[in-house]
């Protein structure tokens, strides 16, 4: 049924791994605990043969009470099948604990990997992928990644048993073990025709799961809205659309692999109906004894569950494929921005330069196209036009959030691409619109720009901004509780620490991207203070719609359509009477004084 899976479509990240790879690159994990699994192993041999010497007992007890029923020879066998029971839950107890820990150690490593390569790929990655979708593979589907060890680990004990048990049918009648094993292929047939299967539903079933994860994250993080407008209702009835087709996928999914052992099952069945007929007839020879062909009998019963168990791995093996391609998918996910080397970074005077560069985050439209522009070091440069213009954009190229297409940018004179990324970051500053924070108190937020300064460094770097009147106001000053987000502040509030997180990190170059844009005017001036203080002696890039942010750079470029279209200070293109003074009388002429003055004049 199609329509089942919409909305289910694959992240174009994804990759098809063949089997053989993926039990490759799975084995590699396990390659570190191979003396862990082979004790593992050690324990389910000894399982599996305590498991079938039972069997063996009583056989040869029912053997020997024809000739001895005394109570002593009862009590003897009972106390025998007693320990191996007790032998058998020992050995079962220890390959537990073992494959437990095995199984967390892998995980634990797989997590790092992938996460690790989640919080190393770049913007463009996020902006394409809803984030819940990312968090299920990190979670969830590492954690059924377990799945395939437990299988594996498994499915060893049943083959082992499985020989076991094979030896011994052979001992008491070699035509009928031969009879099992010529219909033991069915089996595996049957169970490989549902592997394809159950591979599609598993893995349907784990995009659902990351659809309704992603759907349930955007929800609670714009709850406000939400609320605001009312429209509890239309994110109940987004979620109870997603939630009724996962309940179609899960039952998809349910359907095919519970199927899988009633359909094995029915086959030994009519397995072991034939070998009851078959055994009747060679008792009736009397190629063998009626007691053997009953233990024949008796031990056939232990044969088949393993042989279903085995030929049933592969169909529930790829819960666990699934899980790992997934995972590995997301590992493998190739970043869009790429160094081209990784030469370290000296210490950056801060000269930026484009080069007939082109950007665009889609293929349908072009941000930036064949731009250039130098920033000499130390230079104040505000970039301002309408939506739209390239102001971001060009930030957000200078960080390396995103690559660009053609061109060349050029820091210090040297290609940026060639740069040790993470040494180059370090030397960049970025004071963006909407602050994050992390959990945890200001002065943990303010350590995060320069995790090795002492606390000390901090607690200066907070006093330097506004002269430090704004930690007075917090409840608890630099160890005020920030909340989830930083709700716990104001928006100025939050700006002043991401202030004091940059003037603590020390960087070359500066970018605040409309950093007083959301802000009373009061607090417009503490931050205005915080800004001046935070540029001094240090190239700086400010997106702004504030005259009192623009109005005090060195020079200010004019952006339209991604091109340079006038440059100057304020007073120069507010004299040429073009786009600048356009934007000036549409946004930035209420908040100055001087609009006053001058029309007065």
């Amino acid at each position: 049924m199609p329509f089942i899976l919409d909305g289910l479509d694959s992240e174009d990240y994804d990759r098809s791994y063949k089997d053989s790879e993926l039990l490759r690159r799975i084995a590699g994990y396990f390659r570190p605990y191979r003396r862990q699994i082979l004790l593992t192993s050690l324990m389910l041999t000894l399982n599996s043969t305590a498991g079938t010497a039972g069997p063996i007992l009583i056989a040869k007890a029912l053997d020997l009470v024809k000739e001895d029923s005394s109570l002593r020879v009862l009590l003897l066998f009972s106390l025998g099948v007693l320990m191996l029971g007790v032998f058998a839950w020992g050995f079962n107890y220890i390959r537990q604990v073992f494959s437990a820990r095995v199984v967390g150690n892998v995980v634990l490593r797989l997590r790092e990997d992938v996460f690790n390569s989640v919080v190393h790929n770049d913007l463009s990655f996020f902006d394409r992928h809803p984030s819940g979708k990312i968090v299920s593979r990190v979670t969830s589907d590492t954690h059924d990644f377990s799945n395939v060890v437990t299988l594996v680990l498994d499915v060893i004990s049943q083959v082992l048993l499985m020989l076991l048990l094979t030896v011994w049918l052979f001992t008491i009648s070699f035509r009928l073990t031969l009879l099992i094993l010529a219909m033991s292929p069915i089996v595996f047939i049957i169970a490989l025709r549902f592997r394809k299967i159950a591979r599609k539903v598993t893995r349907n079933a784990k995009r659902v799961t990351a659809t309704i994860n992603a759907e349930i994250q955007e929800s609670i993080s714009g709850i406000v809205v939400a609320k605001s407008f009312r429209q509890e209702q239309a994110i109940f009835d987004r979620f109870l659309e997603e939630n009724r087709k996962a309940y179609r996928v899960g039952l998809a999914r349910g359907l095919t692999m519970n199927s899988i052992f009633p359909i094995l099952g029915t086959a030994s069945g009519l397995a072991v109906a034939l070998l009851l007929y078959a055994g009747g007839v060679i008792v009736r020879s009397e190629s063998i004894t009626p007691g053997d062909w009953y233990l024949f009998m008796q031990a056939v019963t232990f044969f088949w569950w393993p042989m279903i168990s085995i030929a049933s791995f592969w169909s529930q093996f790829q819960d666990g494929l699934s899980a790992s391609e997934r995972v590995f998918s997301l590992i493998d996910a190739n970043p869009k921005v790429v160094q081209s080397a990784s030469d370290p970074v000296p210490k950056l005077r801060g000269e930026i330069e484009f080069r007939n560069l082109s950007f665009s985050y889609t293929d349908r439209e072009q941000v930036l196209r064949n731009f250039s522009l130098v920033i000499p070091s130390g230079q104040n440069v505000a970039l301002v036009g309408h939506t739209g213009a390239g102001k971001s954009s060009i930030a957000r190229l200078i960080t390396r959030f995103y690559e660009f297409q053609n061109g060349e940018l050029r820091v210090d004179g040297k290609d940026v691409r060639r740069f040790d990324l993470a040494q180059y970051r370090r030397q960049i500053g970025l004071v963006p619109q909407d602050p994050f924070l992390f959990s945890g108190t200001v002065q943990d937020n303010i350590h995060y720009g320069l995790p090795e300064a002492t606390d000390e460094q901090v607690c200066q770097a907070a006093r330097r901004i506004a002269d430090g009147t704004w930690i007075e106001v917090l409840s608890k000053g630099l160890d005020t509780e920030v909340g989830a987000r930083g709700a716990s502040l104001s928006m100025g509030q939050r700006q002043l620490v991401a202030l004091a997180r940059v003037l603590l990190k020390d960087p070359a170059i500066l970018i605040l991207d409309e950093a007083t844009a959301s802000v009373d005017p009061f607090t417009e001036t503490q931050l205005q203070e915080g800004l001046e203080l935070v540029m001094q002696d240090r190239t700086s890039i400010v997106i702004a719609h504030r005259l009192s942010t623009v109005r005090h750079t060195d020079r200010i470029i004019v952006l339209k359509n991604g091109r340079i279209i006038e440059e100057g200070d304020h007073q120069e293109l507010l004299a040429q009477g073009g786009h600048y003074a356009e934007l000036y009388n549409a946004y930035f002429r209420h908040q100055s004084l001087e609009y006053v003055e001058s029309f007065a004049r």
